[in-house]
């Protein structure tokens, strides 16, 4: 007898596939729409090329031209997108002109360059060569270097670094050439994050927050508490007792004169020991660094390379994590000939930044106490300029600059504007700040505890109510906080990486379905691997619907803009293909989702493969009166076995084939296997399937494994009857 198979919205992973009958257990490349499961759309790649290193960042808008522009920020390298093409708009910390600073070796793809006083570059930097005259010696040619950039391979001193070219010299080496430009760019952060504590995280396994790097002028001994000259101590700090790190060696100090050198020293401090060090060594600040035979008061954490991205009017406004803010113009004449400039006035360390509209004022948070000085960074501290003035910060009679400490958590960890709010969390709390006027400007309000955020990039606001991922729970607030009843909730958070991770956790909108998603790396993989999804058009409080799969996205920009979403994919395999010579830190691949049923990456269609997988489902005999019927009873209890003869799909829309296969077990423990038949590979004329299959408990798995493959679910049927209880 035909009987319809019917299904509740949404993955249940909360309970086992037999505790699931009625419901769906796993799915990948899967939503529910109007609650039926279908594949997601395809994506493809916008843009001429991948970009160098992990997409941290991704703002659209349009300016008052009307010209439509993605800002990027890869912890390497800040883009523009517009027309297809991708503008470098990176800003340049330094620039020097260097003559005969060329040296290359026979048989070797190393190129040293030498500088007369010190770089202040390090290894993974970027720098930019350009303006560049002659080389002789070498196979190399000016065409090799010139507009070129390249990643900083090492830093054997401070005044030499090298790059590696795409192949070996091959003549007798570059021993002279002439003139040449190099750029530095702003340095952003590591691809990814690393978290814990031991030796292979920091000297000792001690604690680092707020590091800064310079090298000695000059060597020194291991007796010496004079001479002990810092290349570019700008952001050291300057008062007070503090901490430089040379090696294994921690040096207290207590001052800078005006020569750079350290006063106030003591070698070897804090269960350390002296030791002889030279010339070009590298010099870290460990103002808040825990060495070993202290009790250290937390974990080490490195935070990743991350942006903040938003628009003043015309104007990209982009901070970079725990460093300084920068404008890039898009509707000057020659924009995308152009590259940011640090905001004259504005704060030089902060964790986050936005625009509060329609107020216009630019806000940091996590920012600086005092505007310069990068010691005096809090990361509870909220500063925000004058009202349509992004280069005045300091409060007066006449102004609506100030500032707020939040007092509830350890760290702001991100912010987004809402509705008629904007919403701030700390690691622990949930705060609200609204625009009041004058005196007060912003009016502070804790809405929530025990809720804090994920991470930055965890949080999305859509109607009126925020989203996000806090490191125990997903939460909702609109007017009041909401925890989010989630049936997926054990699988994410079992198998989270949290430990090095929560940085790396990102929320995305796709308001076209009614889905806020968040992408997150899972235990053993340092970068995203996987994404969670609620349904908020679908959901009630009754029945959340969920779904998971292995979509992996660093950002996502909902349609609001070009019409679809955008997303960023990072791969961390090297490749030489890039805009960066000797890049290893891997690349970034930009998309337009919602488009077609495949994947579209260079050139190349592959095919997207979407599943999902139902819960075990059982049967009994339907009894009338006191007769046994040898009809089927889907609301059985799996105390009969059951044979299957036929199936019928039925599906809202397909395109292609899709691939039915019947999982059966008899008991609970038995490892589940397809129908003798199966799996049947269903087209749209397909009537029905002969089965032949007989099990006491049968699970549904509905999938499609080619290109050009797409596909809605209807109403599934089956002719089952009872079969005995052996």
């Amino acid at each position: 007898m035909l009987q319809k198979i019917g299904f509740q919205p949404g993955i249940n992973k909360q309970v086992t596939p037999t505790g699931a009958e009625g419901q769906w257990i796993d799915c990948d490349n899967v939503r529910f729409r109007y609650g039926t499961p279908e594949k997601i759309g395809g994506w493809k790649q916008l843009g001429e090329s991948n970009l160098t290193g992990a997409g941290r960042g991704l703002h659209h808008y349009v300016n008052s031209l009307g010209r439509k522009y993605a800002i990027i920020g890869t912890n390497r390298i800040l883009y523009a997108y517009s027309g297809g093409v991708f503008y470098d708009i990176h800003p340049i910390k330094t620039t020097t002109t260097l003559t005969n600073a060329f040296t290359t070796t026979n048989g070797s793809s190393a190129v040293t360059i030498t500088f007369s006083t010190a770089h202040n570059i390090s290894a993974g930097d970027i720098i930019l060569l350009d303006n560049f005259s002659t080389i002789t010696g070498s196979n190399f040619g000016s065409s090799d270097f010139d507009n070129k950039k390249f990643m900083v391979t090492t830093v054997p001193t401070g005044t030499t670094l090298t790059v590696t070219m795409p192949s070996n010299e091959s003549g007798s080496g570059a021993t002279t050439s002439g003139g040449i430009r190099v750029q530095h760019y702003y340095p952003v952060g590591p691809a990814v994050q690393a978290k814990g504590f031991g030796w292979s995280l920091g000297t000792w396994g001690g604690e680092e927050v707020g590091a800064f790097t310079t090298t000695l002028s000059g060597a020194i001994n291991s007796s010496a508490t004079t001479g002990i000259t810092l290349a570019d101590p700008s952001q050291f700090p300057d008062s007070g007792t503090n901490f430089v790190l040379i090696g294994t060696e921690e040096i207290s100090y207590t001052g800078i004169n005006a020569s750079n050198e350290l006063t106030g020293v003591t070698r070897g401090v804090r269960n350390t020991t002296a030791a002889s060090h030279g010339a070009g060594d590298t010099v870290t600040s460990t103002a808040n660094y825990v060495a070993w035979g202290e009790a250290a008061s937390g974990d080490l954490v490195l935070e990743p390379g991350m942006w903040s991205l938003d628009n003043f009017g015309d104007k990209a406004i982009c901070l970079i994590h725990d460093s300084a803010v920068f404008e890039w113009n898009s509707a000057a004449s020659n924009a995308t000939d152009t590259r940011a400039t640090i905001i004259s006035g504005a704060p030089t360390a902060s964790r986050h930044m936005l625009v509060s509209t329609p107020d216009r004022h630019l806000v940091f948070f996590g920012t600086e106490t005092t505007i310069g000085d990068t010691s005096t960074q809090d990361d509870m501290f909220i500063r925000f300029s004058d009202q349509e003035d992004i280069n005045t910060y300091t409060p007066t009679a006449t102004n609506t600059a100030g500032t707020q400490r939040l007092a509830d958590g350890s760290q702001i960890r991100g912010a987004i504007r809402g509705r008629d709010a904007i919403y701030v969390w700390t690691d622990t709390a949930l705060f609200t700040q609204r625009f009041v006027g004058q005196p007060f400007t912003f009016a502070f309000a804790q809405v929530g505890t025990n809720c804090g955020l994920a991470g930055q990039n965890a949080c999305v606001e859509v109607d009126g109510a925020a989203y996000w991922m806090s490191e125990n729970g997903f939460f909702r607030y609109a007017g009041k906080l909401e925890s989010l009843p989630c049936l997926v909730e054990d699988h994410v958070y079992d198998n989270i990486n949290l430990e090095s991770g929560n940085q790396m956790v990102s929320a995305g909108l796709n308001n076209l379905f009614g889905e806020v998603m968040w992408f997150y790396p899972t235990t053993g993989s340092s970068v995203v691997n996987r994404m969670v999804c609620y349904n908020y058009f679908d959901s009630t409080p009754q029945r959340p619907v969920w779904t998971v799969g292995t979509l992996a996205r660093t950002m996502w920009e909902d349609s609001a803009i070009f019409g679809k979403p955008h997303a960023l994919e990072y791969d961390a395999a090297t490749d030489t293909s890039f805009d960066v010579v000797g890049n290893t830190e891997g690349r970034t691949t930009y998309y337009e989702h919602e488009t077609g049923t495949d994947q579209v990456k260079g050139g190349a269609v592959t095919a997207i493969t979407a599943n999902i997988s139902s819960g075990d489902f059982d049967i009994t005999q339907r009894i009338v009166g006191n007769q046994m019927t040898g009809i089927a009873d889907f609301r059985g209890d799996g105390e009969h076995l059951m044979k299957i003869r036929r199936f019928i799909p039925d599906f809202i829309s397909q395109t292609g084939n899709t691939r039915i296969t019947l999982n059966l077990r008899n008991f609970p423990n038995d490892t589940a296997a397809s129908s003798s038949l199966g799996p049947f590979d269903i087209s749209s004329s397909t009537q029905k399937v002969d089965t032949r299959a007989r099990a006491r408990a049968i699970a549904l798995k509905v999938e499609n494994t080619g290109s050009s493959q797409s596909w809605k679910l209807g109403t599934f049927r089956l002719d089952t009857q009872p079969d005995g209880r052996r």
